[in-house]
């Protein structure tokens, strides 16, 4: 079952995955101009409204309350179903290390008790909403996450710069598969309960598995170092992005993982794609176009594309 999907934030991470894998599944796919679109004009006759918007750190305060409360109307208004990616941000420092739709909510930390209040507006708002929660983002195109401007910045030089704990599981999630399962619940959201909360499996990778990894991509050693949090410190007194970066280090630190229970009970035959062809897409910008990089033992140049 197909319809037509309003799209906020389709040139972000989440929604430019999102559009392309709504249009490649048939939908009807309507680009949110949010400079000057009106949001509850253009709702009307969609199927779905996809919150992709998602301000910086510093403005969140700020903007989410505002940005929750006009999609909530304009889902009211045109009956819409409302989905959105949900974080790790609202379970906090102490959580257990599996987070579900079971873990609670107990966030004390500013972004976090922002994204708290967030999923309660919607849980409370009777509109029908899909949260699908996943981990860090590995996208094919540099999206200003940490997969890429963190960690395998300095991949062409065979190093894996990473900000936790090597050897702690970390939750991934490849955008292209997380946008293929947005889709699939949204054709089934008539079936699911008015609020859904749904983890997404993605990869659990610590720090030396994910460099194994991309050793296996490249063909090349890949040396590990630790991330300093040295220059966040000293730029945290006139920096709020650093100050929030350092907040949510704690995610770095703790181990963790998604439940994927729920999302397979959901999606049993859902086949995410194989780690070293996510991985492989994911960094073929940053390789040297003349090295071949490997993928199950064959060499494949970083500008081919993956079938």
């Amino acid at each position: 079952m197909t319809g037509t999907i309003l799209v906020l934030g389709a040139n972000g991470r989440f929604g430019h995955n999102a559009a392309n894998a709504f249009a490649d599944a048939g939908w009807v796919v309507r680009k949110f101009d949010r400079k000057a679109g009106d949001l509850e004009a253009e709702s009307r006759g969609a199927d779905i409204i996809l919150n992709g918007w998602n301000p910086a750190y510093p403005d969140w305060a700020r903007q989410v309350p505002v940005l929750t409360r006009k999609v909530i109307a304009a889902a009211r208004s045109s009956g819409a179903t409302v989905i959105l990616p949900g974080n790790l941000y609202v379970f906090g420092v102490d959580a257990d290390p599996m987070f579900g739709d079971e873990s609670p909510h107990r966030a004390e930390n500013p972004l976090g008790r922002i994204r708290r209040d967030m999923e309660r507006a919607y849980r409370q708002s009777g509109v029908r909403t899909i949260i699908l929660r996943a981990g860090d983002f590995i996208d094919t195109r540099d999206s200003g996450n940490w997969f890429d401007m963190i960690l395998t910045k300095k991949i062409a030089k065979d190093v894996l710069n990473y900000p936790g704990k090597p050897d702690q599981s970390h939750a991934w999630a490849y955008l292209p598969d997380m946008a293929r399962a947005v889709v699939s619940l949204a054709e089934m959201r008539h079936r699911l309960e008015v609020f859904e909360d749904i983890a997404f499996p993605g990869y659990t990778l610590s720090g030396n598995q994910l460099c194994a990894a991309l050793e296996t991509v490249t063909g090349r050693l890949v040396r590990l170092e630790k991330m300093s949090y040295l220059p966040l410190w000293l730029a945290s007194p006139f920096w709020p992005m650093a100050r929030c970066l350092l907040e949510m280090r704690y995610l770095w630190l703790k181990p963790h993982f998604m439940d994927a229970r729920k999302f397979d009970a959901l999606l049993p035959g859902f086949q995410p794609t194989p780690l070293s062809e996510a991985l492989t897409l994911a960094i073929r910008d940053k390789i040297d176009p003349d090295k071949a990089v490997m993928r199950s033992g064959t060499a494949v140049r970083p500008d081919q594309r993956i079938a």
